[in-house]
Order: C-alpha cells, then sequence, then structure tokens
C-alpha cells in the first residue's frame, strides 16, 4: 500500500486531501443526539442482546447495550424545548375540541 505521503504527492490524488467530503467527522458528531423519551433503551432489558459469536463463528464477548452507547448520545437542552412545545401544543388541542363542542 501507498504511503500517505505519496498520495499527497501524486497529482490524481491531491484534491482529496482539501476537499471536505474526505474529512474525518469530528468527534463531538459522530454520536447521534436523542431525547430523554427513549434514554430507557440503555438500560431496558427488551434491548438487550447478549451475543457469543460474531457473524462469522467467532466467539465474542459483546452486547448490544455497548453498541447503543457507542452510536447514541442523550441530550439535554433539547428534550427540555420538545417537551415545553409538546405541554403548549396539547393545551391549544384541547381550547379546540372544546371550542367545537360550545358550538354544537
Amino acid at each position: 500500500m501507498a504511503s500517505k505521503k505519496e498520495l499527497t504527492s501524486d497529482q490524481r490524488f491531491s484534491h482529496v486531501t482539501k476537499d471536505p467530503r474526505f474529512w474525518e467527522m469530528p468527534e463531538k458528531d459522530r454520536k447521534i443526539k436523542i431525547d430523554k423519551r427513549f434514554r430507557a433503551m440503555f438500560h431496558d432489558k427488551k434491548f438487550k442482546l447478549k451475543y457469543t459469536i460474531d457473524k462469522r463463528g467467532r466467539p465474542v464477548n459483546h452486547s448490544s447495550t455497548e453498541d447503543l452507547k457507542r452510536f447514541y448520545d442523550l441530550s439535554d437542552s433539547d428534550s427540555d424545548l420538545s417537551g415545553a412545545d409538546t405541554k403548549v401544543f396539547a393545551g391549544k388541542k384541547m381550547k379546540k375540541k372544546s371550542q367545537n363542542r360550545k358550538e354544537e
């Protein structure tokens, strides 16, 4: 395999180092942020699978909760805002229903 220096000096691949599509993803953006509504999946038995072998038949000490922690992260500020928005929306929805009943 060619080293990185050889690839950057080669004119055919010089644009790859400057193109943002090929940059490595930042560490803080790798995990997907999820709401507090879904925090139960980290410790719920329904989401936990204990693997004994991988897809090629090799023995593994691995569980699905480790994968969840590796790919997902709980967001704190977003869930508070979304919770407030749903309360306001629910209040508006109730008012509309009560107005419709009064008209009948």
